[in-house]
């Protein structure tokens, strides 16, 4: 002991590494090498998907609640999505992404031994048969972390995509500016990259021009850009074509057309509600349209104007060229109709589809991770900082390509921070009616700035004024209660619309349930003796999948819900099955017994539906001696 401070030995260290804590955050929970198991306390919900499945958010040290879910979830993973800690020494992340010394010789094998263990319980939850592992990283420990993968995913596909995520790029000192990072796909079984329309944004910002609407398969008409590019492309050449074009940011659509603008005059006349389009180049020089007010005018009522993506300067107009716009007349084109902005919907007859699949590089205007995570965020909870939230598009799309074909897809991530995969899966639910859910696992950490101000403030961890400013509690919970509610933590409604794919008004929010819980533990004792059911309660519930009631009283004997049932009191079997034949959407029965022949004489008069004895079996997958 050192004042009020301790020094203690980390398990499993081969060097007798030590580290320092505050002697009384100390807490005795199993005497030394004893087996803790854990369980979970429910921290409320909101409801608002009828009887759809719940996403979770579970608030515990990630390792162990893997453990956890190797009962719960053994093989039964689609996808997991994980932003884990990047080693880079920063100190101003909710958890710890400085996760040793930067001059520690054994940093990046500390890393990957942290990675490791996580990865291999992560691997026994995937569905071996068709799942995927996403994760991503940047250039500190890409190397590794490719090496790592392949030991751990012997049997797996695994490719590495670049993808933009700050256009403008972030400075790093003497070095180059970094604008991308990785994303590791490991790609178990059937499991692959699905074709896909690759339309709007993600098709002509991802892999080049994002300009035009042209596409590189011709099956829609050649869009171009109604900005002049090359000779004669400045506003002196053609003064006549520097004018303002006003669009409704609500419906898309082009609301006013301007005169053009006197020599002497740089900015347009604002009209209240509209945002000023001027063909301004990205370098902020005056350039001009292709075409004049009338002729614009004139082609607007043809269909023959499309507006694109929203930049600093307005918006991207493209336009259908006469030869482009005769050849949509000739018939070698279906008119199908008018998108919102008014622009003809037209396919090439004879092509079905434009699908595909992406490249290795993405340069998506929708995956900027400043403006649609920090940005966004912000929208959500206002007032509340996350550094380098994931853009919430970029998530969207990487489990796009793998759960489109999968309406009821399990998806977690165990690193879940601001809570991006979650929202970004109730956004793909909304968007093809599935029903997905997300497990969601993170700690609540307060930031190292956070910690030294609570402690100069005589709090601790597990204190309520500590709790409210952790991870879990002041931004991964609250930001799920928005997205689903529509409305922030202080009860206004969300401003601003979701773009991309869909758009609709963040308020609207999603007819989506979620759940709440923290992490326990709990003694071998307690579980054996069936003193510790309201912790594995939950946990029952999370194993038929998240539906419907959670059977917390077993107090009759036995209970059944919509999707499982468990029966204590085995001397009250016959009433209990009865009470199963009518639950058409039963999953799995949970039988708590010691004695094995009577557990396989229930189990036999229960045929077709799972059946699991307790406590063997969450004994057997849960144990822990306190690794991380």
């Amino acid at each position: 002991l050192i004042g009020d401070a301790a020094e203690i030995s980390l398990l499993d260290s081969s060097e007798g590494e030590v580290c320092t804590v505050q002697r009384d955050d100390l807490i005795l929970v199993a005497e030394f090498r004893d087996w803790i198991y854990p369980g979970l306390r429910p921290d409320g919900t909101v409801e608002r998907g009828g009887d759809r499945p719940f996403h979770t958010v579970i608030n515990g040290e990630n390792f162990h609640v893997l453990e956890q879910l190797t009962f719960t979830h053994e093989e039964a993973v689609d996808v997991i999505y994980i932003d884990p800690p990047y080693n880079t020494g920063a100190r101003d992340w909710k958890y710890n992404n400085d996760y040793v010394e930067g001059d520690d010789l054994y940093r990046h094998s500390k890393w990957l031994a942290f990675m490791e263990r996580r990865l291999k319980l992560a691997k026994r939850l995937l569905k071996p048969e068709n799942s995927v592992l996403i994760v991503t990283i940047d250039e500190k420990e890409y190397l590794r972390l490719g090496l790592l993968l392949e030991q751990t995913f012997d049997d797996a596909r695994i490719q590495m995509i670049s993808t933009v995520i700050n256009p403008k790029g972030v400075s790093r000192g003497d070095s180059f500016r970094r604008s991308d990072e990785y994303i590791f796909f490991v790609m178990l079984g059937a499991a692959a990259p699905q074709r896909l329309e690759l339309g709007g944004e993600w098709g002509s910002g991802s892999f080049g021009n994002s300009d035009t609407a042209a596409s590189d398969d011709n099956t829609e008409p050649a869009w171009s850009s109604m900005m002049r590019r090359g000779s004669n492309s400045a506003r002196a050449d053609r003064p006549g074509l520097f004018y303002p074009i006003y669009v409704d940011p609500a419906t898309g659509r082009i609301e006013q057309v301007g005169a053009p603008l006197s020599a002497d005059k740089h900015e347009a006349p604002e009209v209240p509600g509209l945002i000023t389009t001027l063909p301004l180049r990205r370098n902020g020089s005056e350039g001009r349209w292709q075409i004049g007010p009338e002729e614009l005018r004139s082609r607007l009522s043809q269909g023959r104007v499309r507006i694109g993506r929203k930049t600093a300067y307005g918006y991207v107009i493209n336009y259908l060229s006469d030869g482009a716009y005769a050849e949509v007349l000739s018939g070698r084109f279906e008119i199908k109709g008018r998108a919102e902005d008014g622009s003809i919907l037209a396919t090439r007859v004879g092509v079905q589809s434009r699908a595909q699949v992406p490249f290795t590089q993405w340069r998506t205007p929708s995956h900027n991770a400043s403006e649609y995570g920090s940005t966004l965020l912000t929208a959500f909870l206002p007032g509340r900082k996350f550094p380098f939230p994931k853009s919430l598009h970029a998530v969207e799309d990487a489990l796009r390509l793998f759960v489109s074909d999968k309406p009821e897809a399990v998806v977690l991530d165990f690193f879940a921070g601001s809570g991006t995969t979650a929202h970004a899966l109730m956004r793909l639910n909304r968007q093809d009616g599935g029903s997905r859910q997300c497990i969601s696992v993170t700690n609540n950490e307060v930031s190292a700035e956070e910690q030294a101000r609570l402690r100069r403030e005589k709090l601790r961890p597990g204190d309520a004024r500590w709790e409210q400013w952790g991870i879990c509690d002041y931004i991964t919970k609250p930001r799920i209660l928005a997205a689903i509610t529509g409305r922030t933590p202080d009860g206004e409604p969300i401003k601003g619309d979701y773009k991309f794919v869909d758009e609709f008004s963040m308020a609207d929010g999603f007819n989506e349930n979620a759940a709440f819980f923290t992490l326990t533990y709990e003694s071998l004792w307690q579980v054996s003796t069936d003193r510790a059911f309201a912790a594995i309660a939950p946990m029952l519930w999370l194993r038929a999948g998240a539906r419907g009631r959670c059977i917390d009283d077993l107090s009759p004997g036995w209970a059944v819900a919509e999707a499982y049932g468990i029966i204590k009191d085995l001397d009250r079997s016959t009433e209990f099955i009865a009470a199963l034949q009518p639950q058409e959407s039963l999953r799995i029965v949970f039988i708590v017994t010691n004695d094995e022949g009577r557990y396989q004489q229930i189990a036999n008069e229960i045929p077709g539906v799972e059946t699991v004895r307790l406590y063997e079996d969450y004994l057997r997958n849960c144990e822990s001696n306190g690794d991380f």
